[in-house]
């Protein structure tokens, strides 16, 4: 929907349908509207480009060694099979 708080531009007859088919207890009909908004979102290429940037780091007081800077350029630790536990 255009009128989402982190939305840039919109297409109003999309928006309608998609009002449209929330409303809609038919089945069928739900169908064929999501159907229509799927084939004009196709169209006129509407793609959302996910983008999750997340750095798992192993690091705190139960961890033995920390293992930031194992492979040279990588910007998180290393693989979590090699991640040690201290003994409690």
């Amino acid at each position: 929907m255009s009128g989402g708080t982190f939305a840039a531009g919109g297409y109003p007859d999309i928006d309608d349908l998609f009002q449209q088919q929330a409303r809609e207890l038919d089945r069928g009909k739900r169908q064929a509207l999501l159907h229509r908004i799927q084939q004009l979102a196709n169209e006129r290429m509407v793609y959302i480009p996910l983008y999750a940037l997340s750095f798992h780091n192993g690091v705190g007081p139960r961890v033995a060694e920390s293992s930031l800077g194992r492979i040279p350029l990588h910007y998180y630790t290393a693989p979590f099979e090699d991640l040690r536990l201290r003994a409690n």
